[in-house]
């Protein structure tokens, strides 16, 4: 075994990892051992030893394995300083899909919340990549709330030196980061003007890893019983929406507000590990979080956005999947009445790992927390613009589970794939075909009623209707109607926008009227979940939006 190349013995344990005979564990337990005592020398494969070990982590077959993994994922920063001080080359590990794993480094430009608050979190490895940054004029307006006397230099004088203002102000390079958030930080203007004066800078910022426990390769989330897989995985074809969707409701555990942003600070880092964010990890109300056992190891958190960061007329929760403690995708979602848009994400590593059956649970839990029975997925998810998707063939993972589409030209489309299926066992689509099926959304609908009520709508046809009138306007017109007064607040004026374009809403019943102000109220509200629900049962309002949103 110790004469096999790295690449054959890495092929062997990955074929091993998804068998669950107590001597392929034994096998795959001593070929980790063999590939930790390895010098690799190319990037891709010490890669694929590292995510293998991920894998293992939160799929474990027995105790042994998972604490096994668990020492070699510990001693993984020193293995990839030991490779990088012997030549290798560490470019891979700044790409996205290799970005995060302890003892590397990657640089990536953040919004200013995320910056700030994962400045704290790892004050002592994040920071300006200096020999990255080229500061264009842009810069200037950032640099006038900055740093006095500013002007004496933008105004007037040409080729201006920026990076000299800030090295004056921080004294050294190291310091440049903190110098700028504290200085922006003590603004005495809205969060929101902050962030734009950040995002201007366009800051690429220096992730020095190390073995910090915000690595994807560190990172655990709460483990109270650790799951083991002595069986095979779920297979697709062993998966019903329709089963999960009317199983059982499972148990959510409000968070307190110190676990909610213990979570927070968990899924931000997680996403920003692999250069991404999300609204709900970056903004999130740490009060709002909740947790629920989806079963076989798996923890889902949920989180909503606090007054102030919400759009302004869906409402939007993310959530976290965590396995064995390990955090392995996450989902978006935007709620309107009965209708919910859902973006749905596993982590590369763990796209092996029962998918079907973690999506259809997770679709479970959203129909339970926020009653949502029409889910759509977004045509990106499938293909449109997004050739990830393309290429692992996504828009068939959520047609074999019940998805349809909408569009008559998509539908077409479908009727001769699936003819051909029928007709060529083996047959795949051609890209080609994957992104003609991807041209629309998809849409599930829970029970019978009121099937295609959604199809043709977009929120964006209520946004585009909505700019026939001011927020001044709206929301006087709105308040007349209703016989109620309230100022222009930023919640208010939004909804108002839109429930001004509905015809007869001076001609509601008393009744509807008083149900809509609840409407209202719940959105300005703690907790946008009650707003969902209050949508969900306002039958007249629900139909003015599907028609407001389908023309």
């Amino acid at each position: 075994m110790t004469q096999s190349s790295s690449a054959e013995l890495l092929a062997e344990a990955e074929g091993l990892k998804r068998s669950f005979e107590a001597a392929s564990a034994k096998r795959l337990s001593k070929l980790l051992a063999v590939l930790s005592r390895r010098r690799f020398t190319d990037a891709g494969e010490l890669h694929r030893y590292h995510e293998l070990l991920l894998y293992c982590r939160a799929f474990p077959q027995n105790p042994d394995l998972l604490s096994q993994c668990e020492e070699l994922l510990g001693d993984f920063a020193e293995l990839a300083q030991r490779w990088k001080r012997s030549g290798g080359d560490p470019a891979l590990f700044d790409q996205p899909e290799a970005s995060g794993v302890a003892g590397t480094s990657f640089t990536a430009i953040f919004s200013y919340h995320a910056a700030l608050r994962l400045a704290r979190l790892e004050p002592e490895r994040l920071r300006l990549d200096w020999d990255a940054w080229e500061p264009t004029d842009r810069v200037a307006e950032t640099w006038r709330w900055l740093f006095p006397l500013v002007e004496e230099d933008t105004l007037v004088e040409p080729h201006i030196p920026y990076k000299d203002w800030l090295l004056a102000a921080a004294g050294s390079q190291e310091r440049a980061l903190a110098c700028l958030l504290e200085r922006l930080d003590s603004l005495p203007v809205p969060e929101k003007q902050k962030a734009g004066l950040y995002a201007a800078l366009e800051l690429p910022l220096r992730w020095e890893l190390g073995d910090s426990r915000l690595s994807r390769t560190l990172m655990r989330g709460p483990l109270e019983e650790a799951f083991f897989h002595e069986g095979p995985l779920i297979p697709r074809t062993g998966v019903s929406l329709e089963r999960e969707l009317t199983s059982p409701p499972m148990e959510l555990e409000p968070l307190s507000a110190e676990a909610g942003e213990a979570f927070l600070n968990m899924a931000l880092a997680a996403s920003a590990v692999r250069q991404r964010e999300l609204h709900g990890f970056t903004y999130g109300d740490p009060r709002s979080v909740v947790r629920a056992r989806l079963g076989r190891g798996v923890d889902a958190y949920l989180c909503g956005a606090p007054a102030g960061n919400r759009l302004p007329l869906r409402a939007y929760h993310a959530g976290m999947l965590v396995k064995n403690g390990v955090p392995i995708g996450y989902v978006e979602t935007l709620s309107l009445c009965d209708r919910m848009d859902v973006g749905f994400n596993l982590y590369y590593t763990f796209r092996e790992g029962e998918t079907a059956w973690l999506f259809a649970r997770l679709l479970g839990l959203l129909h339970q927390a926020l009653g949502a029975t029409c889910f759509v997925i977004d045509p990106y998810q499938i293909g449109r613009g997004n050739e990830e998707a393309i290429e692992s063939g996504a828009f068939w993972f959520y047609r074999k589970l019940g998805f349809r589409p909408v569009l008559p030209e998509v539908v077409r489309v479908l009727e001769r794939e699936e003819c051909r299926m029928l007709k060529k066992p083996g047959y795949r689509s051609r890209p080609a075909a994957l992104r003609k099926l991807a041209a629309g959304p998809l849409v599930y609908e829970t029970g019978a009623g009121n099937r295609g009520a959604w199809d043709r709508f977009h929120v964006r046809n209520i946004g585009l209707a909505a700019q026939r009138l001011s927020p001044l306007e709206a929301v006087a017109e709105v308040s007349r109607a209703l016989g109620i007064q309230a100022g222009p607040h930023g919640e208010y004026a939004s909804l108002a926008q839109v429930l001004a374009l509905i015809p007869s809403l001076k001609d509601w019943s008393a009744e509807e009227k008083a149900a809509l102000v609840e409407v209202i109220r719940a959105k300005m509200g703690p907790d946008e979940s009650l707003y969902v629900r209050r949508t969900q049962q306002h039958a007249r309002l629900r139909e003015a939006l599907q028609q407001l949103g389908s023309g």
